[in-house]
C-alpha cells in the first residue's frame, strides 16, 4: 500500500487549519497543518510534502511571499496553491505560486488539489 500524498497547509487560524485539513484528508492526502503565529510559522516538518497550501492574509511579521519563498527552497517539487478571498493574486506573491485558489468555493479548492496529487478520492 502506498502512502497518501502530504499536503503541507500554512494558516494563522486555526479553525481553517482544521477545515482544510479534514477536506484534505477526505480527498485521500495527509494534512500536514503549520499554524502560522505573529512571530512566523511553527517549525515545517521535514517531512517530503507533495502540495503547499498557503493562506496570504497572515497576521504575522513574516509575509506570504517570505513563507511561500522557505517553503519553494525546502521543497522545490511542490506546487504552491495560493488561498484567499482576493479576486487575484497579488503582485508581490505571484512568482512563488504555481496557482491561486479564491476561497469560498469547495468543489474547486478540491479539483485544484485533485489535478496537483495522484490518487484522490472523490
Amino acid at each position: 500500500m502506498t502512502a497518501s500524498p502530504k499536503v503541507l497547509i500554512l494558516d494563522d487560524d486555526p479553525s481553517h487549519l482544521d477545515i482544510y485539513g479534514i477536506m484534505v484528508e477526505r480527498a485521500g492526502f495527509e494534512p500536514v497543518p503549520v499554524l502560522v503565529r505573529f512571530i512566523g510559522p511553527d517549525p515545517i516538518p521535514d517531512t517530503k510534502v507533495d502540495l503547499v497550501l498557503l493562506d496570504y492574509r497572515l497576521n504575522s511579521v513574516k509575509t506570504a511571499p517570505e513563507i511561500a519563498q522557505e517553503v519553494r527552497s525546502k521543497f522545490p517539487e511542490a506546487p504552491v496553491i495560493l488561498l484567499s478571498d482576493l479576486w487575484s493574486p497579488p503582485a508581490d506573491i505571484a512568482p512563488f505560486i504555481t496557482q491561486f485558489v479564491r476561497k469560498g468555493d469547495p468543489g474547486k479548492f478540491l479539483d485544484v488539489v485533485r489535478s496537483y496529487l495522484p490518487g484522490a478520492r472523490n
